[in-house]
């Protein structure tokens, strides 16, 4: 749950709210349209389905649309759905990368800043801002 509101969070601090309600504006009126339109799909629900397995790109094959219409709303759906999820994905990913790049520079700060006091420190400060200055190292390494 608490994965969940910080994803809320972070997707209204972007502005990526807006997307995501388009996206499932658009998914409802697709699966009433493809409803209205289909012989074969009974119930509204069964269009929301069909619309599940096609933005999810599983298709099931339970479900198939014959009409046109229905084919290029599919289309739309699918296609609004696979940029929908990407720049959902990309606004989370970066969002995060900056969180981390935050944290690296207060610590390399908080470094810098027991470094102007070097002169003043004992052997074990010392050690301990060595053992610091190689932390930092090894993380920079990996990135």
């Amino acid at each position: 749950m608490k994965g969940l509101r910080i994803l809320v969070r972070i997707l209204k601090q972007t502005g990526a709210t807006r997307i995501l309600l388009g996206f499932f504006v658009l998914y409802f009126l697709c699966a009433l349209i493809i409803w209205l339109r289909e012989p074969q799909i009974k119930t509204y629900g069964d269009g929301l389905w069909y619309c599940y397995a096609v933005i999810t790109t599983i298709g099931f094959g339970d479900v198939i649309v014959t009409s046109h219409l229905s084919r290029v709303v599919s289309m739309i759906l699918s296609s609004y759905a696979v940029l929908a999820i990407a720049i959902i994905t990309g606004v989370v990913v970066n969002y995060y990368n900056q969180i981390v790049e935050l944290k690296q520079s207060e610590t390399i700060t908080a470094v810098l800043d027991r470094l102007e006091h070097l002169p003043e420190m004992s052997k074990d400060e010392l050690e301990e801002l060595s053992r610091d200055v190689r932390s930092i190292r090894r993380k920079g390494r990996k990135c």
